[in-house]
């Protein structure tokens, strides 16, 4: 006996010698989260009905501070299915119901005749989602409950998401119904229900159902928390929460280990009637899910577990049933990241501690239009964490700004520069300017996007892409390289089915070259079917319209027709007026794109800050008859500068690159528009090419368009060529912002940040706020300024101090930092 009596005594000091080393770990992991803020809450490890590790950290409540101990009661959010299939499970055992009964023979307001309690137990029944049901009917003062729940159900009917039986979805709807099945056949509240039947017989000290049409609560409860990077403040229960069922049960980390020892045994229920909760769901073809009743069966046999999360509580709990191990973790602190990492390192598995960094000392300007605010920025592994007067952890990376703005990262509307990101991943052109995402596929030339996500895993780069679908490429692979017409419409129905896979794989949209010989002879009809594919999926449109120059009003209208038909947002790409006797005409179109506005059309605009341009010099002739002198001479005079316009690329003599068409027209003793015409035709063979920074804007005009409250800024460049591809952003901050004060420094960066994002469809970027990504720049706003030249146009600009990507620094005093976190984002 006394051998025995040791024994016992022996085993749990066994058991935690066993696993001392992960608990050892386990506990300086909760340490480090909890001085992070990152974790507020308890946990409980347990083996064979022994508590191997067993903690609480910090606060119940942010007023009272009282600490929280492992007896404390959190919410369990969706941990609190389990409960209630508990309950169903009694019942049946009682002879009161049955899983296979209908919902409407105990419920009959219940709208819909073919969904059985089981299938509500298995997710499995196609209700839609509570939350969206209730959500337009109550005002501040409703509280939800169980019956108010059922009485809408009942008035809305709403459409069932699939027919019942026939796929798993995770829906909290289940449950409510579930409780009040339990509430009508019993003759109990859930309260009472539980109290009765679960808690008295496993003598639970501090589990309950509460809810906010109870009067009172235990002093055992906890309260949801949030830190806002200063102090805790209360996230805690709201509107919805006078509803259980999916949620509102109580407990403590002592009392769940209670719960889960009394699992394997026959208090509550017989071993096969629970032994069915732990078994996946049966869809009506015969396929198993992965979830039971309130439980998700991880690994059948082995592993099952259950996790919730509702305002600031985060829980879970996971049995290893082949083991009879248990862990549990409730958190009220908003926070979820402890659940994971305990699990994982029980499980052997490699872990990654979050990481924060404070960036301090800043004037940040948030990217919305308002004035800048004096304070800090925490970002925790990818994102923004904490924004205001901040001060570090012990042992925080601290970066000092020294009193320099910190903005969100640049975003670039159109950009060329990946063109250059396989020799050059660091993208050290575009992040020297403070850009961390560039928008690429433009002009109606585009990769697919499985071949851009296969690039960027191959080589990974500093910043983000994303990418529109071009409609010349679209073109090419359905019409080969007979693109000088209409395409039939079976080539367009091809065209649309293309588009719409790419789409679906993440594209933002379609663009759109029209001025350029691959999609110059398209009809309008063709790019409103695709457009109309596009606006399907949500997704927009963006052109470089069919004239800049001399029909330029015919092509706004175009694009204006094209956001009308298709109904989807449009966007002027690098806007401009490229021909002289139509200067001063911004005014006239920018008032053409207002009242488009009033009218319904979201239509938009980017902007390059030069008077130059870069293209192929065939642009120069709008009726693509190149070899027309008087047409030549019509571009010579109108639609540029050929002594200020540069050859920057010309494969047919090398020699000349670097050189004015005035200055080539001189070396061959003839015209200029000779000279463009001798260019056109040496450049005309496939294996020949040519590229000109041409001169044709005026300042006027660039500075209405760039003023218009809609217009975004974009670099249109590539790593080498034109200046803009180096410079655009810079400029804008130096020359336009600080230099001749054409906006405030806070609508610049606005119009480079939130509104860009806004006008491409990009999602959590573009501003300084909690949970968007930690894509920022640090720059000085006293000196910052863009130094590229034709001449030199791969000079880098200075003043822009730190570029951060996704959380991870890439450029710093004018170098590229080795970091590559650039990401591909999708639609």
């Amino acid at each position: 006996m006394k051998k025995a009596l040791l024994l016992f005594l022996l085993l749990p000091a066994i058991a935690y010698s066993q696993h001392q080393s992960k608990l050892t770990r386990i506990d300086s992991v909760l340490t480090y989260l909890h001085q992070y803020h990152m974790f507020n809450g308890t946990v409980l490890i347990g083996e064979k009905g022994k508590v191997l590790y067993k903690k609480a950290f910090g606060i119940a409540h942010p007023q009272t501070q009282q600490p929280l101990t492992t007896a404390s009661a959190f919410n369990l959010a969706s941990v609190s299915k389990q409960f209630y299939t508990m309950m169903a499970m009694i019942l049946k055992e009682q002879g009161k119901l049955a899983y296979d009964d209908t919902v409407q023979k105990y419920l009959p307001a219940f709208p819909y005749n073919n969904i059985t309690i089981r299938q509500l137990m298995n997710q499995t029944s196609g209700l839609p989602e509570y939350f969206d049901i209730a959500q337009g009917d109550m005002n501040p003062l409703d509280t939800l409950t169980n019956a108010s729940m059922l009485e809408l159900l009942a008035l809305k009917n709403p459409a069932l998401v699939f027919e019942p039986g026939t796929q798993w979805q995770y829906c909290n709807t289940n449950y409510t119904t579930l409780a009040s099945i339990i509430e009508k056949v019993s003759g109990l509240t859930s309260q009472q229900f539980f109290a009765k039947h679960i808690a008295a017989p496993l003598k639970l000290k501090n589990s309950f159902v509460y809810h906010l049409k109870l009067k009172s609560y235990p002093p055992a409860r906890v309260f949801g928390l949030e830190y806002d990077g200063v102090n805790y403040k209360l996230n805690d229960l709201v509107r919805f929460d006078g509803i259980v069922g999916d949620g509102n049960v109580y407990a403590s980390a002592e009392d769940l280990y209670l719960w889960d020892q009394a699992l394997y045994t026959k208090k509550l229920v017989k071993k096969t009637t629970f032994n069915e909760a732990l078994t996946a769901g049966k869809l009506n073809n015969g396929k198993h899910t992965e979830y039971g009743f309130g439980w998700f069966i991880r690994e059948p046999g082995k592993i099952v577990s259950h996790t919730g999360g509702w305002v600031g509580f985060g829980t879970e709990i996971t049995r290893y049933i082949d083991k009879n191990q248990t862990i549990i973790v409730l958190d009220n602190s908003s926070n979820f990241r402890a659940h994971a990492l305990v699990k994982n390192i029980w499980e052997g598995k490699p872990i990654a501690l979050p990481k924060t960094h404070l960036i301090t000392n800043v004037k940040v300007i948030d990217g919305t239009g308002l004035p800048a605010v004096a304070g800090g920025v925490r970002i925790l592994n990818n994102r923004i964490w904490h924004v205001g007067k901040l001060t570090p952890f012990a042992g925080e990376a601290v970066t000092d700004g020294n009193g320099n703005v910190l903005a969100p990262g640049f975003i670039d509307n159109h950009s060329h520069h990946d063109g250059g990101l396989e020799k050059n991943p660091s993208a050290v052109a575009v992040t020297s300017q403070g850009i961390t995402t560039i928008v690429v596929g433009q002009d109606g030339g585009s990769d697919t996007m499985d071949s851009i996500e296969h690039a960027l895993k191959k080589i990974p780069v500093s910043v983000n892409v994303a990418s529109y679908t071009g409609q010349a490429s679209l073109r090419e692979k359905v019409m080969g390289k007979n693109l000088l017409r209409k395409a039939t419409p079976v080539e367009i129905d091809s065209m649309k089915v293309l588009l719409a896979r790419e789409m679906e794989k993440g594209s933002l949209g379609l663009s759109t070259g029209l001025e350029y010989e691959a999609a110059f002879y398209s009809s309008r009809d063709e790019v409103v079917a695709l457009a109309k594919v596009a606006a399907e999926k949500n997704g927009r449109y963006i052109s470089h319209i069919r004239s800049e120059d001399l029909n330029i009003e015919e092509a706004i209208d175009e694009i204006i027709q094209i956001g009308h038909e298709a109904k989807i947002p449009v966007q002027v790409t690098h806007i401009k007026i490229a021909m002289r006797s139509k200067w001063g005409n911004s005014e006239k179109i920018l008032r053409q794109l207002e009242m488009a506005r009033q009218q319904g059309v979201n239509i938009t605009a980017d902007i390059y800050p030069y008077t130059m341009w870069n293209s192929t010099p065939r642009v120069l002739f709008p009726k693509k008859d190149f070899e027309n002198l008087a047409s030549a001479e019509f571009a010579t005079r109108e639609l540029f500068d050929p002594a200020a316009s540069v050859m920057v690329r010309y494969t047919p003599q090398p020699a000349w690159q670097g050189k004015t068409v005035s200055e080539i027209a001189a070396i061959n003793k003839e015209t200029s528009a000779q000279a463009l015409l001798r260019i056109i035709r040496e450049s005309a063979a496939p294996e020949q090419g040519a590229t000109i920074v041409a001169k044709s804007m005026s300042e006027t005009d660039i500075s209405n368009f760039m003023k218009w409250p809609y217009t975004s800024i974009c670099s249109d460049g590539t790593m080498r060529g034109h200046p803009r591809g180096h410079g655009s952003f810079t400029r804008v901050l130096g020359k336009y912002v600080r230099e001749e004060k054409l906006m405030s420094l806070e609508t610049a960066i606005q119009k480079m940040t939130s509104l860009a994002a806004e006008n491409v469809g990009i999602k959590n970027r573009g501003l300084i706020v909690p949970g968007y990504f930690a894509d920022l720049v640090l720059f000085n706003p006293e000196t910052v300024i863009d130094n590229a030249t034709i001449e030199n146009p791969t000079a880098l600009s200075t003043g822009i101090e730190y570029v951060w990507v996704n959380g991870k620094l890439v450029y710093q005093n004018q170098k590229a930092v080795e970091n590559y976190p650039g990401v591909l984002l999708k639609r």
